[in-house]
């Protein structure tokens, strides 16, 4: 199946007759979407997927039998796997939901601008990694470059360039940004897992820092190591200082080492 930018094949999953005839209304008004097929059950649409190959898949959570996260699990596997996005009425699984490596959590009754919002993302996945089979194995979609906030019916995207420090409260983690902080529900511990290979480290149980966000370290008045930023002070515990310390320096060498050379 051949895809274009604005031609986007997709698969809608749910057991509910009504649930899914309104999606699928949905997906065939969005001007992204070139065609929508639609299955009434996990097994169902396993079989599609065998033979057809889709750019995104949406799926209920809440089904008989195989349920949607080991549906998406299956489909993970894939060497050219579909992006993910979960279309369901309860807000407990986000966490699960990411962690597989959704693109994206839609809550039911489903809106114009956050399905709009979600084909925005696919659309850009599929139109970087358009390429040979071989190549979109070795680059799977970054489905944490973003992640989205929901308040008061309105929903936007915190990228994760613009956040300089993350603090954790319990299952939810604060991202500070310079326009401001934004929870979101997901532990530090997941997020980490995701972010530090693009340069965000742990410098306490509750901290998980930008290295490009420090501009020193200092240490606190009760003795302690403190990462300053922009957005106010991070607390470092021992056990991450040395750590801390040693990306930092490797993480300035790169930078040195990537500079033009300088002219006489």
């Amino acid at each position: 199946m051949t895809t274009t930018p604005g031609e986007l094949h997709v698969l809608a999953v749910d057991d509910v007759p009504p649930a899914l005839d309104e999606l699928c209304r949905l997906l065939h008004e969005a001007p992204e979407i070139a065609e929508v097929a639609a299955a009434g059950d996990p097994l169902g649409a396993l079989k599609m997927i065998r033979t057809t190959r889709f750019d995104a898949v949406f799926v209920d959570i809440a089904m008989p039998g195989l349920d949607g996260l080991e549906l998406a699990s299956l489909l993970a596997k894939l060497n050219q796997p579909p992006a993910i996005v979960f279309v369901t009425a309860y807000d407990g699984h986000a966490v699960s939901a990411f962690d597989i490596g959704a693109v994206d959590y839609l809550l039911k009754p489903v809106r114009a601008e956050r399905l709009s919002a979600a084909l925005g993302r696919i659309r850009k996945m599929t139109a970087h990694h358009h390429v040979s089979g071989t190549d979109r194995a070795m680059s799977p979609p970054d489905a944490m470059a973003a992640l989205p906030v929901d308040t008061a019916g309105r929903t936007w995207y915190v990228r994760r360039s613009d956040v300089q420090f993350v603090e954790a409260h319990g299952d939810y983690v604060r991202l500070h940004t310079r326009s401001g902080a934004h929870v979101v529900r997901m532990p530090i511990s997941r997020l980490e897992e995701y972010w530090e290979s693009h340069d965000f480290t742990r410098v306490h149980r509750s901290f998980l820092v930008a290295l490009s966000a420090i501009r020193e370290l200092r240490s606190g008045s009760t003795g302690g190591l403190i990462a300053h930023t922009e957005l106010g002070d991070v607390p470092v515990s021992r056990r991450h200082a040395r750590a801390l310390r040693q990306r930092l320096l490797d993480n300035a060498q790169r930078s040195e080492l990537g500079r033009s050379p300088r002219r006489a």
